[in-house]
């Protein structure tokens, strides 16, 4: 398959582009300043040139996304816009315009998090943003067919730790590989509307 991933050098999306490029597909690499194909996925006339740059397509799928980490006392309208712009937005911006260059038979795997079901101190916008994700999925997984969609849920991944740790305190972490292996079956599956959880 061709597939085109976004955020593949992050922490999550390395480990994706390893396991979907060991599995035999060909896999395009999306980031905001280097990789395969530069792009700002928050920026629809970005996405529009992207797509029409990159030809088409058997499947899209998402490992990155950004979110404003701050309490709710400290939380202004600003973050809370990044967040969803970051995060979820972005997401459903790449599935409203990608139905139309992924195959008929393609699928899209989108990204939320532990944070939909397990809030912490200081993750109240990005909770809601894993939030409109899921239920994006959820949605969209009616008008979709015959073209699939899911999501994946990680908790945090153990290589994150460093950076993302003092935020989930008590949360068990999992290998960024273990992630992958949910986008593999996302991709090469069969269902659709579904949030694959990884704990």
């Amino acid at each position: 398959m061709r597939i085109l991933l976004v955020g593949a050098g992050g922490t999550l999306g390395s480990a994706v582009r390893e396991a979907l490029a060991e599995r035999g597909h060909d896999v395009l690499g999306v980031g905001r300043t280097s990789g395969d194909v530069v792009c700002d996925v928050t920026d629809p006339a970005a996405v529009a040139e992207m797509y029409e740059r990159v030809g088409p397509l058997d499947a899209v799928a998402v490992a990155a996304g950004d979110a404003v980490f701050k309490p709710l006392a400290e939380l202004t309208a600003d973050d809370v816009a990044a967040t969803l712009r970051g995060k979820a937005l972005s997401q459903l911006e790449l599935v409203r315009q990608g139905a139309r260059h992924v195959s008929a038979t393609g699928s899209f795997t989108l990204v939320s998090g532990v944070l939909t079901e397990e809030p912490i101190v200081a993750g109240a916008a990005a909770s809601a943003a894993n939030g409109a994700v899921e239920a994006f999925v959820r949605a969209a997984a009616i008008e979709l067919p015959p073209r699939r969609i899911n999501a994946v849920s990680p908790t945090v991944a153990e290589e994150s730790l460093p950076a993302y740790g003092p935020f989930f305190v008590g949360m068990e972490p999992v290998p960024a590989a273990r992630v992958a292996t949910a986008y593999v079956r996302a991709v090469e599956g069969a269902q659709t509307g579904q949030v694959y959880r990884v704990r």
